[in-house]
């Protein structure tokens, strides 16, 4: 055989090129630090969340423990004036009613908690046909 296969010469090269592509931003924006260490400096924490379900009946959850709107609302204001950049993770059942839903959307709102995420499941793949 007289050719030479460049198949896997162009497979290898692909994989350097991609594994560069992912690492250059990475590298050069890495700037090693020795801080300084003292008392005053807080540590930097994980953003905080809470998980704000509504069940098929209505009924509100915050962090797994059902509450009434009123305590919700006290709840949530609580969390709100401790860590004002808190998301709340709203999983509602697809049988709760919209309004029901925005309901508990103001409270959370009104509360001063204005980061809400939606929380739903991916729609299982449809058979592919042939």
């Amino acid at each position: 055989m007289s050719d030479i296969n460049v198949t896997p010469l162009v497979d290898v090269m692909l994989v350097l090129v991609v594994i560069f592509i992912i690492t250059a931003p990475l590298l050069a924006s890495a700037i090693r630090l020795e801080l300084p260490k003292t008392d005053a400096a807080k540590s930097v924490d994980m953003p905080r969340f809470v998980t704000l379900v509504v069940d098929k009946a209505g009924q509100a959850f915050l962090d797994d423990r059902p509450q009434s709107l009123d305590e919700l609302a006290r709840q949530l204001s609580q969390t709100a004036r401790q860590h004002p950049d808190t998301e709340v993770q709203l999983r509602a059942d697809e049988a709760v009613p919209y309004g029901r839903v925005v309901e508990v959307m103001g409270v959370a709102q009104k509360a001063g908690l204005n980061r809400i995420g939606f929380v739903a499941q991916p729609a299982k793949a449809a058979p592919a046909s042939r």
